[in-house]
């Protein structure tokens, strides 16, 4: 295999050097590329344990682009499990239907380690994923074991290595583990952040109407305050005998209590009525004289026919 492929390319290093350290199956799981494709693995993965998944080992498809491992890879399911659909590729953060996700630093390994944290999680519409119930997935489980790929060749009885009594339950690789962490880690931080940014606009509009109507409450009580305080002003100077004419520091008391304190809106004086049009009526009269001209055209012309009938006959 090796002769088919440019070996300074850094997809062809990287996926050699993850086929070397995955060459030997686990009691988790197992990948190695095919023999004659490089670009195109097949793995199997244990179910996780104390889940409808128990007991099953699943098989299926990595296919790997040519800019790998800045890329990610697609992801197959080719047995039935009852949480992703067969031979469609699966939507994860760490597969090719979120490539805004992927970081070069995950690998093979961590895709694996991923499927297996994925499985028991729900569906919720994602792309090729399913929501069976626990008693199926607990039965495609126990068939799972019977199940051998023609591709490749590897039955699940024997393609990863039997469970002890002194096994890990869950695999067992610190850093492949706490990379798939951060996929799971990554998801709840954007709809974390999702829902605090739609709180935080929702507080911002909630403040803003809320000051808005202290600001109206604030404005109405002014105007009512200097409506009321012009209302009574004519009230209090009509009061009084009427006779007597009160003197000029009178008045200028009397002007600087009725005068607010602070500009008002007052209302606005009576809106002149605007000047009349005088277009309009020469509208009218060039309307007239057209109509005049036109009737004098027509007369004129029913007479020239006249005349011309009459001179014809004559």
């Amino acid at each position: 295999m090796e002769s088919k492929y440019n070996l300074k390319s850094p997809a062809v290093k990287r996926l050699m050097k993850e086929a070397a350290e995955l060459r030997d199956p686990t009691e988790h799981y197992h990948a190695q590329p095919l023999e004659d494709n490089l670009f195109e693995w097949h793995f199997s993965v244990r179910g996780p344990p104390d889940s409808d998944f128990d007991g099953g080992v699943y098989h299926g498809r990595i296919v790997l682009p040519p800019e790998y491992p800045m890329k990610p890879p697609s992801i197959i399911l080719l047995t039935p499990n009852g949480r992703f659909e067969v031979g469609k590729k699966i939507c994860l953060s760490i597969s090719g239907h979120h490539p805004e996700t992927w970081q070069p630093s995950w690998s093979i390994r961590t895709a694996l380690i991923a499927i297996i944290g994925f499985m028991p999680t729900k569906g919720e519409g994602a792309i090729g994923s399913l929501d069976y119930t626990p008693e199926e997935r607990r039965a495609l489980a126990k068939k799972s074991q019977d199940f051998c790929c023609e591709a490749c060749g590897s039955c699940m009885r024997t393609a990863l290595q039997a469970l002890s009594p002194d096994s890990d339950l869950r695999p067992a690789d610190p850093q492949a583990h706490r990379l798939a962490q951060q996929i799971n880690f990554k998801a709840e931080s954007s709809s974390d952040s999702a829902g605090a940014s739609a709180a935080s606009s929702q507080a911002e509009q909630h403040s803003t109407s809320g000051s808005t109507a202290d600001d109206r409450d604030s404005q109405d009580s002014t105007l009512a305050e200097q409506s009321g305080s012009t209302s009574l002003a004519p009230q209090t100077s009509a009061e009084g005998p009427s006779s007597v004419a009160p003197s000029p520091r009178q008045r200028r008391t009397q002007n600087q209590t009725q005068s607010p304190r602070y500009p008002a809106f007052t209302a606005s004086p009576v809106a002149q009525q605007p000047p009349q049009d005088t277009g309009h009526t020469g509208s009218v009269v060039l309307i007239f004289l057209l109509t005049l001209a036109l009737a004098a055209l027509i007369f004129r012309r029913i007479y020239l026919a006249n005349e011309y009938k009459f001179d014809y006959e004559l």
